[in-house]
Order: structure tokens, then C-alpha cells, then sequence
């Protein structure tokens, strides 16, 4: 499988140097002067990739360019290669979430090593990112209707209080909970809820899945209560 560096460092020399080192070793590489002109170029994230980025050049710095694409909303990992770090710099880039810090000069096998680690969170975060999407197009699919049900039972509300906040009957309730459940993929309320905190859809009234279990237990006993109450007392 193809793998791309792109490679960040306004010293020529050094972007050709480097390059040459990574192609050998089975890396495709793309090679950039300046942060500024990442950013013009900046790819799509399709193919396994990672940033091999300098600290310091001219223009926007690369800690400013490692700020500038978390606002973007850039899931590439980030290795700084860098000969003017510092510890305090270096701490704020890991805080900031770059996958290594190194300093110039560089052992080939320390740099190859962290830039497969690099590798190695991409394919995470695309599985991740990939899942969250599939997640969002079921939401999606979730008529208006659907979606209120959906949203008012991960908070761990009974169908019937579902039904009187909606205006409608418990039946009614139910047959929307049963399409929520069959569109959304799930088994459980404990899966709903999970699929309602990787979303976000939770705001203040927020359930873990231990409120998801007691809700689980509370709509138990509410429907062996109804079944008791409509089998036949034949004493």
C-alpha cells in the first residue's frame, strides 16, 4: 500500500536529502518550502499519509501550521524534525497532539520508527473517522420524527413519557423506537446511547451506559407488569 510523508522544511538541501532517505525505504514523498505552501497544496488525506514538519522557517511556524489544520479539522499525524527545539516547544506540540518530536540530527531508525508510528495512528483515525461517518449517514436516514424518539430515549425516557412529550400514544412511540433501532443498527439502548456519545447528540442530559442499564431495567419490569396485568386470573 502506497504511504506518503509530506515533508515540510524550507532548507532545500535538507527536503532533498531526506527525501531521498524516505524513498528508499518505501515512502512516497512530497516535499514543501514553507508551511504556507503545505496549506495552498494541503491533501485530501485519503492515502495512508503523515507530516514530517521543521519548527522553525519563515512565515507560519510549525507549531502555528500544527494549530492552523487541528482548526481545519486535519486528522494527519504530525512528526516535528526540527534542529532549533526546545522542551517547553516540545511539550506543547505533544500536548497539541503530534505524534513525535525530534531533533537534528536524527538516527535513520529513530526517525523510520516514529514515522510508522505516524502510520499506524492514520489508519486508526481514518477507521475511526470512517465509522463516525457510517454512524452520521444512519442518523440521517432517521425521519424527524424518528430522530426526536431517538434522542429522547438515549436520554433514558420510557415510551410513555416519550409519548406525552410528543403528543402521540405509546404505541405509536414504540413502533418508531423499533425503526430507530433497525436503522441505527443496534440491539440494545446501552448501543444506542454508545452511538449518542460518539456523535455528540448528548447535551446536558447526557447518560452513561449504567443509566442506559437501570432505563433497560425500569422498561423490564414496567412490561412484566403490563404482561401480569393482562394474563387471566383463572382462581
Amino acid at each position: 500500500m502506497r504511504t506518503l510523508v509530506h515533508l515540510i522544511d524550507d532548507d532545500l538541501s535538507f527536503r532533498t536529502a531526506l527525501t531521498r532517505l524516505l524513498r528508499a525505504f518505501g515512502f512516497d514523498v512530497e516535499g514543501y518550502r514553507s508551511a504556507g505552501d503545505f496549506l495552498k497544496n494541503r491533501p485530501d488525506g485519503n492515502i495512508p499519509s503523515c507530516i514530517l514538519l521543521d519548527a522553525q522557517m519563515p512565515g507560519l511556524s510549525g507549531p502555528e501550521l500544527q494549530e492552523r489544520l487541528a482548526k481545519l479539522g486535519s486528522t494527519l499525524p504530525i512528526v516535528f524534525l526540527t534542529g532549533h527545539g526546545d522542551i517547553p516547544m516540545s511539550v506543547r506540540a505533544i500536548k497539541a497532539g503530534a505524534e513525535d518530536f525530534l531533533t537534528k540530527p536524527v538516527s535513520k531508525d529513530t526517525l523510520i520508527s516514529a514515522i510508522n508510528r505516524a502510520m499506524g495512528t492514520y489508519s486508526v483515525m481514518r477507521e475511526r473517522d470512517l465509522h463516525l461517518r457510517c454512524l452520521r449517514v444512519r442518523v440521517a436516514s432517521l425521519t424527524p420524527r424518528e430522530r426526536e424518539v431517538f434522542e429522547l430515549v438515549v436520554q433514558g425516557k420510557l415510551n410513555k413519557q416519550i409519548a406525552y412529550e410528543l403528543g402521540t400514544t405509546e404505541r405509536t412511540i414504540k413502533a418508531h423506537r423499533h425503526k430507530v433501532m433497525e436503522k441505527m443498527q443496534v440491539r440494545s439502548l446501552a448501543e444506542l446511547v454508545s452511538i449518542a456519545e460518539r456523535l455528540g447528540t448528548l447535551s446536558s442530559a447526557r447518560m452513561s451506559s449504567d443509566d442506559a442499564l437501570q432505563s433497560l431495567k425500569r422498561q423490564a419490569l414496567e412490561m412484566a407488569a403490563a404482561m401480569k396485568n393482562s394474563v387471566p386470573d383463572w382462581s
